[in-house]
């Protein structure tokens, strides 16, 4: 597991998420989206690991999506990832259709999976944001939180 860093990372930010197997890393994920989506997906990126300090990164670069949870493994030890697309940045949730949601900002109808299309950074400043977030990172049905 390698500890990640980036231009501009606060020491604290630095070591709030662990980088872990996948293919690429981070920027490789977001290097086709416009630099408005990549802005948002490195903002993005910042509130998962404010909410969950020590949250592991698994990136996959061939897929232009990245996972987070406590562990490598995606639908088994993730909550949440992102993947960026031509006018928004999607984040999803793994278990989303289990989340509460009272805002509405859930998108999606399978049976598991639901995912909020963030389109600018006053999206992510959404307090039903963090919420929802927050209630991810701690309804993991086959994780252990550590």
């Amino acid at each position: 597991m390698r500890e990640i860093a980036r231009a501009g990372d606060t020491p604290a930010m630095a070591n709030a998420i662990r980088t872990t197997g996948g293919n690429g890393d981070f920027e490789a994920v977001i290097a086709d989206a416009s630099p408005a989506i990549q802005g948002l997906a490195r903002a993005a990126r910042d509130l998962i690991a404010e909410v969950m300090p020590g949250v592991t990164e698994v990136p996959w670069a061939t897929q232009r999506t990245v996972g987070y949870g406590v562990g490598p493994k995606k639908m088994s030890e993730h909550f949440c990832y992102l993947a960026p697309a031509s006018r928004h940045l999607n984040l999803g949730f793994f278990y989303g259709a289990d989340l509460p949601d009272p805002a509405g900002l859930l998108e999606g109808s399978g049976k598991a999976l639901r995912h909020v299309k963030l389109r600018s950074p006053a999206d992510l400043e959404a307090p039903a944001l963090r919420e929802l977030l927050v209630a991810a990172s701690e309804h993991l049905p086959k994780l252990k939180r550590g």
